[in-house]
Parts: structure tokens; sequence; C-alpha cells
């Protein structure tokens, strides 16, 4: 089933024209039923009939007017038959048999519920996401769902599941995609998964996007305290390196220009010092020392 466009005739010309019909319905039956008037004849059944028959087929007529807003499209069937998709805005008229279907092709977007789903690793997360999305198609919108609106819906949240359990919470090695890390990548996935369910019910995904992303309160307080120790543990790792760093750039120096000459014992001492003085998470307090090491 696809959209098939149809034309339409203008609706405000064809509504003049039906008033004119009904002028001369009115006419008709006035003349046919009143009294002999000069020019007309006496009243005559037949005219009574005519204006009868016309003014049935001019209120016939006044059903076949329907309005089209912008970004809005018509769907025409006959007798279940799909007749064709009417986009023209403002007021139209098509045959008065035709049923029609008014179907929004303005951009929707809906926020989904929390839903509470096991990430990759099996732990409980809670995870949400905005889809933006459109009908492209008003005909497949139609004839290939029962109820467009909730087909999205639904289909959003189990594309949603499904991508929350095919990445980690957080990433645990080197280039691996993760939910919390790579906004980019995951929105992309969803969109193509979402792209793929949505595909025959005419709708086109524009964006979706992750609104929300947690650990399920139950173990909400365990992750925290593992982030935390994670981050600890990788800002003393860029210490240490910076200070072995700063130590080997210090003795170097002292070495190059001969401020002082250190034998193993005294190069040991100065390491040890200066590693506390720069990895230390209080400020040191210097000692004066007015003898020697040995």
């Amino acid at each position: 089933m696809k959209e098939n466009p149809i034309r339409s005739l203008p609706g405000i010309p064809f509504l003049l024209g039906v008033l004119v019909v009904g002028l001369l319905a009115g006419w008709l039956v006035v003349t046919g039923i009143g009294p002999d008037l000069k020019g007309v004849g006496p009243a005559s059944p037949a005219r009574l009939l005519a204006g009868i028959v016309v003014g049935i087929v001019a209120f016939l007529s006044l059903i076949g007017l329907y309005t089209v807003q912008p970004n809005q499209a018509a769907v025409l069937s006959l007798f279940g038959k799909y007749i064709g998709t009417v986009k023209d805005n403002g007021l139209r008229w098509n045959n008065p048999f035709y049923a029609k279907r008014k179907v929004s092709q303005r951009v929707r977007n809906f926020e989904s519920g929390k839903l509470k789903v096991n990430e990759l690793d099996g732990s409980p997360i809670e995870i949400a996401a905005v889809i933006v999305w459109q009908v492209v198609d008003s005909a497949e919108a139609v004839f290939n769902v029962d109820d467009y609106e909730s087909f999205v819906h639904i289909q959003s949240e189990s594309a949603l599941r499904t991508m929350a359990t095919s990445y980690p919470y957080d990433q645990h090695e080197e280039g691996q995609v993760a939910l919390r890390s790579h906004a980019t990548e995951i929105s992309q996935h969803l969109k193509d998964e979402l792209a793929e369910r949505l595909a025959d019910a005419g709708v086109q995904v524009l964006d979706a996007r992750i609104s929300h992303l947690a650990y399920a309160p139950e173990i909400a307080q365990a992750m925290l305290q593992r982030q935390q120790a994670n981050a600890i543990i990788a800002a003393r790792t860029r210490i240490v390196a910076g200070a072995v760093g700063m130590v080997e750039m210090a003795l170097a120096e002292l070495q190059k220009n001969g401020v002082v000459q250190l034998d193993e014992e005294r190069k040991a001492a100065m390491v040890s010092n200066l590693l506390v003085v720069l990895c230390g998470e209080r400020a040191t307090q210097p000692i004066v020392n007015a003898g020697t090491l040995y």
C-alpha cells in the first residue's frame, strides 16, 4: 500500500455553485406549488418534482466538501477501496460517497516512560528516550496498521529495550561503546532500530535521543561507589605518572647543569621526598637538615 496523490476541486467555487443550485431548487418548488405567476404559468407537479430532485442533489453535493489543514492529508476510500490522498490545503470537494480520513503530517515528538531493563553486563538500569517522528505516507499509516500512533509508541519502547540490552552502562575497555559515554552512536543505533520497525507504518523517525539514564535504585549506591573508586584510581594514576616525569626532569636538569653531584643513595632520598611532595593529598611541612645524610 503506497500513497497515491489525486486531484480535488476547489471547495469555495463549488460551494457558491451549490448555493445557486439551491436557490434554483427553491424557486422550482415555490412556483410548482404556488399561485399562477405571470411568465411562469400555473402550478406544475413536474416543476415541483424537479425542484425536489435538484434540492436533493445540491444537499448531497455538500457532503463532498471537506477542509485540509497545512501539513495534513485526507485519505479517500470508496466502499473499502483506497482511492487516493489529497494534500491541497483549504476547502476541497470530491465525490460525496468517498470516505475521508484526515492524517496529520506535522512533526511530532513524545518521551517514553522510564523503562527498567538489564544492560549488556546484566546490571538493571532505568532508561527513557525522546522520539521525534512524522507521517510521510498517509496510505501506509491508515491501512497498514490499525492505529499508527499507538504503533509508534509501542514499537519505540520495544526498540529502546532492545538497544539498551546491546551496550554496557559504562565503558570498561578502550574503544567500547557505552550508553553513558557515546551518546551520538547510541542515538544513531536507536534511530536505525526505530526506522526499521516503523517503515511499514509510513512513519519517518527524525531524531531519537536518550533523555534519562541511571542505574536502578537497588544498585545505584553500589554503582556510585564503584564509579568513585574508578575515578580515584584514574586520578592517582595520572598524578603518579606526572610526578615521576617531574622527578626525572629535575634529576636530569641538576645533572646537566652540574649543580650538585648525587650518588645513588642521595638520588633515592631526593626521589622519595619529591614524590611525597607531588603525590601527597595535604601540604607538606619542610624540614631543614643541618647535618648530612651520613
